[in-house]
């Protein structure tokens, strides 16, 4: 049985890396034609055999699902053909160059045209790979980014602060609309340089998950705090959790009744408190009972909800957040048992919210991804948002894909 690749592209067409290390090496065949992971071209045509059998299918009368299957077939099948094409005309220009009968002028043109037509070919078996790569499920949603301070007391608040306004000012300069949903600090603002205990920025655009899914992990920051008065470097972690966000038009909705589907609670496990609001925030505080507080009981998951003065705003925005946090849960755990599996693939693993991702350096102005071996030397450009932060977060998605071909190609040799 065929493996069904979930098909959400629009990211991917921004993401697409040189995929070729380790297991995805360029192989060199006695004529010098460039090909893709043998197991990755035999998925590509079998995939291309069903894609046959159901046009032969459909030409007989319309299926729903024969139609939908089609579909998600099409991208490998068209991919497969540029392949081909191009895999056939290195073939043969490579064969005219060392036929000793071929004309000195033919063998000429054939040599002028080989390089382009290698590079024709990488591109190919770039793209094949890519419309191989089943999309993360969750890609196609709006997100939601929860940041919170970790060790490093004052100080990791504060840097949670910075990357807060770091996310921000990336989404106003790619044109991401936002909504905060959550900030909460000492004093109740979102003043620069005041210590953050918790922010939940949502993205509202759709693929935003896609784009940020880059941004889960431990952030650790290596910087002289403002309070210390001997000059000495600390280190201080913020933790980024990235959330598919299930807005009220997203169309996962359709799934909260389905026990099946990652984002179903079951109403009689949860918990549900309503309380008097505390902080800053006007007359309202401590008057009216608006703060709602959600439990999963199973899980011991807890949402905590006061930024608005509506009790009835308050649980909606609760029940979002709680059913994005229970479907990650999910989510995650599903990844984890399959990487469990292979064990046979090194460096095939979970990227959750325990991992260190990423290190700022004031001293050296550095950013370096500890993932995709990225490094760069405009920190301060990362922290406004700009396109070294965008240069950095396509690594890591590049290097996302690498693990999850990796993937592929383990759990094609598992199942010879």
């Amino acid at each position: 049985m065929l493996a069904t690749p979930w098909i959400c592209r629009s990211c991917l067409s921004r993401i697409a890396r040189p995929l070729f290390r380790r297991h995805i090496r360029f192989q060199t065949t006695g004529a010098h034609t460039k090909s893709i992971p043998p197991a990755l071209l035999t998925r590509a045509r079998d995939i291309a055999s069903a894609h046959q059998q159901l046009t032969d299918k459909l030409s007989d009368g319309f299926d729903t699902r024969a139609a939908k299957k089609l579909g998600e077939y099409s991208p490998i099948v068209n991919a497969l053909g540029e392949w081909d094409k191009a895999n056939e005309s290195v073939t043969e220009l490579t064969s005219l160059i060392h036929d000793s009968a071929t004309d000195a002028e033919l063998r000429s043109l054939a040599s002028d045209d080989l390089s382009e037509t290698r590079t024709q070919l990488a591109k190919a078996s770039q793209s094949l790979i890519t419309s191989l790569v089943p999309v993360h499920p969750f890609a196609h949603l709006p997100c939601l980014l929860e940041i919170r301070p970790g060790a490093g007391g004052s100080e990791a608040a504060i840097f949670a602060g910075d990357l807060f306004r770091m996310y921000q000012a990336f989404c106003n300069r790619n044109g991401f609309r936002t909504n905060l949903v959550k900030y909460e600090n000492v004093n109740g603002t979102t003043e620069a340089g005041v210590p953050l205990s918790e922010a939940i920025l949502e993205v509202e655009n759709d693929n935003a998950y896609g784009v940020f899914r880059s941004e889960a992990g431990v952030h650790r920051v290596q910087r002289v705090p403002a309070t210390e008065t001997k000059g000495r470097t600390h280190t201080s972690a913020v933790s980024v959790h990235v959330l598919p966000s299930l807005q009220e038009n997203s169309a996962a909705e359709q799934d909260f009744d389905d026990p099946e589907s990652d984002y179903y609670i079951d109403l009689k496990e949860v918990k549900l408190e309503v309380m008097r609001a505390s902080g800053a925030g006007g007359q309202h505080v401590n008057k009216t009972e608006s703060a709602v507080r959600l439990t999963h009981i199973p899980t011991n998951t807890v949402v905590s909800m006061q930024d608005s003065r509506s009790q009835h705003k308050n649980k909606e925005k609760a029940w979002a957040l709680l059913r994005a946090r229970i479907a990650q849960s999910r989510r995650e755990k599903r990844e984890e048992e399959m990487a469990n599996m292979r064990r046979s693939v090194i460096g095939v693993a979970k990227m959750g919210r325990g991992d260190k991702v990423r290190t700022y350096n004031w001293g050296q102005q550095r950013v370096t991804d500890h993932r995709s071996g990225t490094t760069v030397h405009d920190l301060d450009d990362v922290m406004e948002g700009g396109q070294t932060l965008e240069n950095v977060m396509e690594s890591v998605r590049g290097w996302l894909m690498e693990r999850d071909v990796e993937a592929l190609i383990a759990d094609d040799d598992g199942t010879k």
